[in-house]
This record gives structure tokens, sequence and C-alpha cells, in this order.
């Protein structure tokens, strides 16, 4: 059975309602997306209504809010973060990977919120020590999952490195692989980047890799 995640794209951040719409009205006409995550700022004053309004789509897992520096600190953006768990809704971070002691906070804090880090935490060259200290201390929280994805600003010998450290530090079992497509199309074709993910995983058993690349997303994103 095929299964994808559609994740919010901010198509018009005046309208997150409306890109959800859109995805119902797909999934209507083709079946697909499986599911999805919405946009929602957490800060914003109609945020308790529009997280409701996400949550009442029944294909929406969870919600994406790219924090500026310091907001995961913030009150007024935790209390809306806060609203995630009741309603069923996961949070989905991207953000530098100098920001990730916020987010081992914001973890520990809300330990009932389940949070997936996207694209490995953005490491850049010349930066992967500081990058592999911070993942550490993000990896010590148990619920937090790490997405494998969106590592085109590496070097191929870079890009090994990074899915080498993820998977020590969060194992097979809180780990996934992602494309990023589009976006990463820039970079390189959707089978160079997973024929990457392959040749990283070859020395897995079958049962981690088929976690990895399908049972983790299936579990994680809730697609049973």
């Amino acid at each position: 059975m095929q299964r994808t995640v559609y994740i919010e794209a901010e198509w018009d951040p005046r309208d997150p309602l409306g890109e959800m719409a859109f995805i119902a009205d797909l999934r209507g006409a083709h079946g697909l997306p499986t599911v999805a995550v919405a946009q929602a700022w957490l800060d914003s004053a109609d945020c308790p209504a529009l997280l409701e309004r996400q949550a009442a789509h029944g294909f929406v897992r969870g919600v994406r809010h790219k924090p500026r520096p310091g907001q995961m600190d913030d009150a007024r953006w935790r209390a809306g973060y806060a609203r995630l768990a009741p309603l069923g809704l996961h949070f989905e971070l991207q953000a530098p990977w100098q920001e990730l002691a916020a987010a081992a906070r914001l973890a520990r804090d809300f330990a009932h919120t389940s949070l997936v880090l996207n694209h490995a935490g953005l490491p850049l060259p010349a930066e992967l020590d500081g990058w592999q200290a911070a993942m550490a201390a993000l990896a010590r929280c148990a619920n937090v999952a790490v997405k494998i994805s969106g590592l085109g600003n590496l070097d191929a010998p870079a890009q090994r490195q990074a899915v080498d450290t993820v998977l020590e530090l969060f194992g097979t079992r809180r780990a996934m692989f992602a494309s990023n497509y589009p976006v990463d199309s820039l970079r390189a074709s959707y089978d160079a980047i997973y024929a990457r993910y392959d040749e990283a995983t070859h020395q897995l058993s079958a049962a981690e890799r088929r976690d990895l690349f399908h049972d983790n997303a299936v579990r994680i994103y809730r697609m049973e």
C-alpha cells in the first residue's frame, strides 16, 4: 500500500487553513496524501481556534511552525505548543542546529508532546562538531524523532557522516528517511538521494532498514 506524508509548504501564511482545504480536495480526488502536517503560528492570537480547525481534519497529524531564534522559550509560543498534545497533534521542528538546546528544553518540559526534527537538524559544512553535540543532547529526549533529509548542502562523505551520527544517537526506531522533494531536486535526483540512504544502511539488518525506510514513518505519522 502506498502511503505519503505531506508537510506544509507555507503557501500563504495569511491562510493556513486554505492549504489543508486544498490537501483535503486532493485526497478526495486522488486518495493521497495519506496524512499531512499543517501550518500553525503558535504565538498568534487565533492559535487556539486555528489548531482546533486543523485538528478537525482527520488526516492532519501535526503542525509545523519554524520558530525564530529564542522563540521556543517564549511563554506565549509555549502556550500554543501546550495545546498540541490534547488535540492529538505532534510538532514538526525545522530550526538550525544552534537552536536545538532550546528544542531539548521544550521536549523535556512537554514530555507528552511528540517532536519530529526536520532535515536532521540542518547540519552545515565546517559545523558538524557543533551539530553533533547539539543532536546528542536532543537525542536524550525520548519523545523526539528525526527525519534524515535535506542534506544537499553537504558533500557525499559529510552526508554519510551525518546519517551515521543520527543513527548512532537516535537509533533505528527514532529516525526515518525522507526526500524533502521537490526542494532537494535542486541538489540531486530522488533516486540519487535514496541510493545514498541505501548505501549508508547496507550493514543494518532487514528489520532495521524497514524501520528507517517505512515502518517508523507509518508509526510516527499514524498511518496504520
